[in-house]
């Protein structure tokens, strides 16, 4: 198909960029960890699900650094642990549960006190390891593969801090296409423009939002039968939350004619692979 459409098809295998701190949240993190270091915190406390990457990345970056974790775990505790939280709490992280309507109030100056008056001197990482540090990390990403030639770079969205640094980074070049993985993802537009005001100056990069299967972490038989198929054929394996969605959506796409003959995209793969369930 990619040749009939006269498209090619690069991916960025950030997958591979470290065991267990991998795809974007290596570079999510990295300012983050350096902050926390810098105000003498020993304790980095972090957001998520039963399923999340970041959790699991946070639990290993501090488990290397030396910190401290605490993770506030959206849903009440399930045992046995699922893979992800079993690794995590192998690492150090204490995990803490809390009912999904009082997560939601994670981001109110009234769950912070509450947190404070709880747990010692923290560093505190928002959901998903997206803020400001987390798009500068990003943007700096970006510019490790401005030299590939390419058209047109790919991402999988969750937060959106991964997307608005690459917008930041990519300085307007070249276009930016980010697959959010939850439904209804067109909200990503203004949480991103918010993370990085240069964003609103650009108009290389658009959110494709019929990717997501149903909604965050919510998947169909056809795409694990897509991505199975995918991996037998080039040899990469992809997980349901986040790359094989944009793979797919890529791939269809293409088979509409979005792309025009002689474009060249490349798809960053976030990794998340310890989050496949099949």
């Amino acid at each position: 198909m990619l040749e009939e459409a006269g498209v090619k098809l690069l991916i960025k295998r950030e997958d591979l960029n470290h065991p267990f701190i991998s795809g974007n949240k290596w570079w999510k993190l990295k300012y983050n960890l350096e902050e926390a270091a810098q105000q003498n915190k020993s304790t980095l406390l972090t957001f998520g699900g039963a399923y999340s990457n970041h959790l699991y990345a946070t639990a290993a970056a501090a488990h290397e650094l030396g910190f401290k974790s605490i993770g506030i775990v959206r849903g009440e505790e399930t045992l046995p642990l699922n893979p992800t939280l079993q690794f995590v709490t192998e690492k150090g992280m204490v995990l803490h549960y809390v009912s999904r309507e009082v997560y939601r109030t994670r981001t109110t100056e009234e769950f912070r006190y509450q947190l404070q008056q709880q747990v010692d001197d923290f560093y505190l990482i928002p959901e998903g390891g997206t803020n400001e540090l987390a798009v500068k990390g990003c943007a700096e990403f970006a510019t490790k593969f401005s030299s590939i030639d390419f058209n047109c770079v790919c991402v999988p969205v969750g937060t959106g801090g991964t997307l608005a640094g690459l917008i930041k980074g990519m300085k307007g070049e070249r276009e930016v296409i980010g697959f959010p993985v939850l439904k209804g993802g067109e909200f990503l537009r203004d949480e991103i423009m918010s993370l990085e005001k240069s964003t609103s100056d650009f108009l290389n990069w658009s959110l494709m939002t019929d990717y997501h299967f149903g909604g965050y972490a919510k998947t169909t038989p056809s795409l694990v039968n897509f991505i199975k198929d995918f991996e037998n054929t080039y040899g990469i394996p992809l997980d349901q939350v986040y790359t094989g969605k944009m793979i797919w959506g890529i791939f269809d796409l293409i088979q509409q004619g979005y792309f025009k003959k002689g474009t060249t995209l490349l798809a960053i793969h976030t990794g998340g692979l310890q989050g496949r369930s099949f």
